[in-house]
């Protein structure tokens, strides 16, 4: 199974003062508009998403379709049929991607200790 680039997404308090922090240790902007509230941030191939108001708690993100610099790769295993294999296994889904679509998608699920997982794909 190929789940694509791997980041976290923070859910953060102010988004000026987690920036301010994270480029202390070494993470620089990547894109996002921190006037909506919202970044992505590197640090070599470490890749951070701070958003502020944007869900409760921390998630792991996968993104089907991309390296690790956001850039779309030319073979990818799509969305639906991760999900197809995750189903076979048994995993419960907290939401689901439409099996009837093409192109970006998504879908979670949680972790035995509540973690969420989301794996989203933008191509």
């Amino acid at each position: 199974m190929e789940l694509g680039a791997f980041s976290i997404s923070l859910a953060v308090k102010d988004i000026s003062a987690s920036k301010q922090f994270y480029e202390k240790l070494g993470f620089r902007e990547f894109t996002g508009n921190a006037d909506e509230k919202w970044l992505i941030m590197k640090n070599g191939g470490h890749v951070i998403g701070l958003f502020e108001g944007m869900f409760e708690k921390n998630i792991l993100t996968f993104n089907p379709g991309w390296d690790q610099e956001a850039s779309p790769l030319d073979f990818f295993q799509d969305v639906r049929e991760i999900q197809r294999e995750l189903k076979a296994k048994n995993v419960e889904f907290d939401s689901e991607a439409d099996e009837n679509t093409t192109g970006p998608a998504s879908f979670m699920i949680s972790d035995p200790d509540g973690n969420t997982i989301l794996v989203d794909q933008h191509i």
